[in-house]
């Protein structure tokens, strides 16, 4: 393992990560306080500091084991969720979905504003490796959340959205996943079907959206 580059990639992924998972959480605590549910805002969750957010085994510890395990090929972390009592939302079937949406909606603006940042930076004239390497870094890691929030198993955002969506028979059984849905996300992330028929797909998606958005700024100042 060389660890230079260990150290290299941390330094460049940090900041993105930690705005990243912060900004995710802290939207999904602003929704939810929109729309009636003030748990998150009772127990200090909607901010902006990332100490509020990080689970030290699931955002430090399980990324640093997995990285070291695999050589970089596989990564996988989470935050501490920011709790939301559904029943409290004012319309929670409805309300629900928004909620869920605030999350991997965080991450699609963050991932552009880094492209902005980007081409901002080359338009400054900024050659310097590191700083256009976190740009990059930034617009990867929030795709990657957008895209990993948004697979349909409950408890990820995907799921809950689908929940929110499907009529309350076929809800009411997606709902009952829940328990077991990260261990099922696990294993179907560890088989390569999450990365092969849904990550890979709606990345690319994404990244076909975010390039059409950058455009205007890829023209002036790339």
């Amino acid at each position: 393992m060389d660890i230079a580059h260990l150290i290299q990639t941390v330094a460049i992924y940090a900041l993105p990560v930690l705005f990243a998972i912060t900004v995710h959480e802290a939207a999904h605590g602003y929704a939810a306080r929109h729309f009636g549910d003030n748990t998150a805002y009772a127990l200090g969750r909607i901010t902006l500091n990332p100490l509020k957010h990080i689970d030290p085994i699931g955002t430090i510890l399980m990324p640093l084991m997995l990285y070291f395990a695999t050589s970089g090929t596989f990564l996988f972390g989470y935050a501490k969720p920011v709790p939301v009592r559904f029943g409290n939302l004012r319309n929670p079937k409805r309300d629900m979905v928004w909620v869920a949406l605030a999350g991997p909606g965080a991450n699609f603006i963050q991932a552009l504003l880094w492209g902005v940042l980007f081409f901002v930076l080359r338009g400054m004239g900024v050659t310097e490796p590191f700083f256009l390497k976190m740009a990059q870094g930034g617009m990867l890691v929030n795709v990657v959340m957008f895209a990993f929030n948004l697979f349909p198993l409950p408890p990820l955002d995907g799921g809950r959205i689908l929940v929110g969506l499907l009529p309350y028979k076929q809800a009411e059984l997606v709902s009952r996943v829940e328990p077991w849905g990260f261990f099922i996300v696990m294993a179907l992330v560890l088989a390569g079907i999450v990365s092969t028929l849904w990550m890979q797909p709606l990345m690319a998606l994404t990244y076909g959206l975010l390039n059409i958005l950058l455009t205007p700024f890829s023209m002036l100042l790339g």
